[in-house]
């Protein structure tokens, strides 16, 4: 019974968790380097889970191969990942195009899940699949504008193919990793990745100022810990193809909580978007 009602609640809890991400990387933009605060971000929430985890008695992995299956993911699905989107809005992608680059992710799901996992990609998941990019598209259209560097671009373009691969190694090799392990493991590979891309790009400035200090905590507790914990736990529950469509839900809450934050206006095209996302993810999750 627990289980079912997690279940349930874990879908809307996670999209919700999930889009704040974007809030918190638009606060903490004139406060720090984006690469720097992710790094702090990997390292402080390691120390977290490391301490859940040792608590908790659970065990760590015994294997070279539990270690390599867990630290990939946490390249895949984090270091590359955020890493990419970070670099690529600081180095001029605009973020509505950003947004449209990682609405890609359920489609290059789709394409990958039979020949990579065997999983069946029904005709109706992927009705679902085209309406919620379509509406993601028209939540973001407002947003577009403006020149798009290539290299920026392509990068974002590598970003949504990590998530997606990390999505699918996940699937594949953690069935029965203990979910507190895992992700703690994973962040040891994202920070691992992230050092040099630092070291190379960035000062590593932080100018320590309580909206700093708030984005911080809660990158580390709601973001790395709560979304990434729900995430894990739907893709070991469910196909990674209905998982991916929920972050068709992403951009229209993003939108709402910009609204409700910062006074961004909603234009009847993005509210229409935001009906169709929904109805996306409705048609799919429903296959």
């Amino acid at each position: 019974m627990q289980k079912m009602f997690l279940a349930r609640l874990a879908p809307p809890l996670f999209v919700v968790i999930w889009a704040t991400g974007f809030i918190v990387a638009r606060t903490i933009a004139p406060y720090a380097e984006p690469l720097t605060f992710l790094l702090v971000r990997y390292v402080l929430a390691g120390l977290v889970l490391a301490l859940v985890v040792v608590a908790a008695r659970a065990s760590f992995p015994r294997t070279g191969r539990e270690w390599r299956d867990g630290l990939i993911a946490g390249v895949l699905l984090h270091g590359f990942y955020l890493g990419a989107v970070f670099w690529s809005v600081k180095h001029g992608l605009p973020a509505g195009i950003m947004a449209l680059v990682a609405g890609l992710q359920p489609l290059v799901t789709g394409l990958l899940a039979r020949p990579l996992l065997g999983e069946h990609v029904s005709p109706r998941r992927w009705l679902g699949i085209g309406l919620g990019f379509a509406g993601a598209g028209l939540v973001v259209l407002p947003k577009l504008g403006g020149g798009i560097p290539p290299l920026a671009l392509g990068v974002g373009v590598l970003g949504m193919l990590s998530i997606t691969l990390g999505t699918i190694w996940q699937k594949r090799t953690a069935a029965a990793a203990d979910l507190r392990v895992n992700a703690l493991v994973q962040y040891i590979g994202a920070a691992a990745v992230t050092v040099p891309m630092v070291l190379l790009s960035e000062q590593g400035h932080m100018d320590f100022t309580l909206p700093l200090w708030l984005s911080l905590v809660w990158a580390v507790f709601g973001l790395s810990i709560g979304a990434i914990g729900l995430l894990l736990f739907l893709i070991r529950h469910g196909a990674v193809t209905g998982v991916a469509t929920l972050l068709y839900l992403v951009p229209p809450v993003s939108a709402l909580m910009a609204y409700v934050l910062f006074g961004e206006t909603l234009s009847l095209v993005q509210m229409l978007g935001m009906g169709l996302a929904a109805l996306g993810v409705a048609v799919a999750s429903r296959a």
